[in-house]
């Protein structure tokens, strides 16, 4: 049986996968960075209430599986994730106490696909992706 959440007069269950990344799709998220954007979207997505069911940081994309309630849009969501997120980085790792025009780490658009009866097949595929990502670029480099 499907497991379902309550609001006080809503029953639901909306999930979706989420696909974004860094400006000019460049290789940011490693180490230090890596660390911090993940225990960050998870502090975000707690204060909006959204459970993120599985996520994975690549070097240049992020995937995630974010369960929303149906009174948050998918793009305030996903606005409300990259925004905030990119205003901890540039304080934390580019000594800006503000964010001033111009700061931007995440490329303005996004993926998004509603899981649906297929959670089981995505959430598969976001847990592999580095692997696969790894065995990609081994072809790419003849290594």
């Amino acid at each position: 049986m499907r497991d379902y959440k309550s609001l006080s007069h809503t029953r639901w269950d909306c999930k979706y996968h989420f696909v974004f990344i860094p400006k000019k799709r460049q290789k940011l998220i490693y180490g230090a960075i890596r660390k911090h954007l993940g225990e960050t979207f998870h502090e975000l997505a707690k204060r909006k209430g959204v459970v993120i069911e599985e996520g994975h940081l690549m070097k240049d994309h992020v995937h995630m599986c974010i369960s929303v309630p149906p009174k948050y849009s998918v793009s305030n969501v996903v606005g409300y994730l990259k925004g905030k997120s990119a205003i901890s980085v540039a304080r934390k790792f580019k000594g800006k106490q503000r964010n001033f025009n111009g700061e931007h780490f995440w490329a303005r658009g996004y993926f998004v696909s509603t899981v649906g009866l297929d959670e089981a097949v995505v959430l598969e595929y976001i847990r592999n992706e580095e692997r696969n990502d790894d065995a990609r670029d081994q072809l790419e480099f003849g290594v």
